[in-house]
């Protein structure tokens, strides 16, 4: 329940898409039980999302997958308060976050719209270099004035205004075994060939070609590992930006296997 009275701040929302969260939503919605307002939006889960959700308190609607921001925006769209935060299902609130949400419910703030850092957890540790943090989202805005943006993956919130920033963080629990990064980043690569293709990003010639996919992601890499001292992070921090140089050639080289080019004419 919230920590303080309704008639004494504005109320809130919080959106969450889920799919076969169980596991995440047990540490996450007791993060946001102080809203006055939580949504979950699945889209088929097969474990106990939905009882456990149901049971911690939050509204369920259940609505087939449309992409990661017009499932985001639904869920927005099933929000009644006055302000909105959108999480991930694997997302955790912390105390310092909540209080400064609460603060700016009570307050007349100079901002409609929110942004957050993140801590990203990899393998159990927490990533504190390579661009890794404060990793800062928006995920806090006066309902209304912001949406998700329609793109196939990485979405982000547009919104035309200037943002606040709030000190406070999120615990982003994404990879919690190897397995799992590396299924989420072959996911995420197919979900990016849409947009590359449409951004004329698919490989025409054998020059472009080794460029997008073995120049580019070494120097992804060679910048986040070394120039951005990704290395501090230990082992996690190598696996990491070495697996995600790897996603970065396998979206390139997807969306050269999507266009149907045929780099030995190039």
């Amino acid at each position: 329940m919230p920590e303080t009275s309704t008639a004494d701040r504005a109320t809130l929302s919080v959106a969450i898409i889920a799919k076969d969260e169980e596991a995440n939503l047990r540490l996450t919605l007791p993060s946001v039980a102080f809203a006055d307002e939580v949504v979950v939006v699945d889209s088929g889960s097969l474990d106990g999302t939905l009882d456990l959700a149901r049971e911690l308190g939050a509204k369920v609607f259940c609505e087939p997958w449309r992409g990661f921001s017009g499932q985001k925006n639904f869920a927005i769209d099933q929000c009644t308060r006055d302000w909105v935060l959108s999480i991930d299902a694997d997302e955790v609130v912390t105390a310092e976050l909540r209080e400064e949400i609460l603060q700016v419910l009570a307050s007349a703030p100079a901002f409609e719209a929110f942004s957050v850092g993140r801590r990203n957890y990899f393998l159990g540790r927490w990533l504190r270099w390579g661009g890794q943090y404060p990793d800062r989202k928006l995920r806090l805005f006066r309902r209304g004035v912001a949406r998700f943006e329609e793109r196939p993956v990485h979405e982000t919130v547009g919104y035309g205004g200037a943002v606040g920033r709030l000190d406070g963080d999120l615990l982003h629990h994404a990879y919690p075994t190897l397995a799992v990064y590396l299924e989420h980043m072959d996911r995420y690569s197919s979900a990016s060939v849409p947009l590359l293709l449409a951004k004329g990003k698919a490989s025409r010639g054998v020059v472009v070609f080794v460029w997008n996919v073995w120049v580019t992601p070494v120097a992804t890499f060679v910048y986040n590992y070394f120039l951005r001292l990704g290395f501090l992070d230990g082992r996690e921090g190598l696996l990491f930006h070495l697996y995600h140089s790897v996603y970065v050639s396998w979206k390139y080289a997807k969306a050269w296997a999507a266009g149907k080019i045929d780099v030995s004419t190039g």
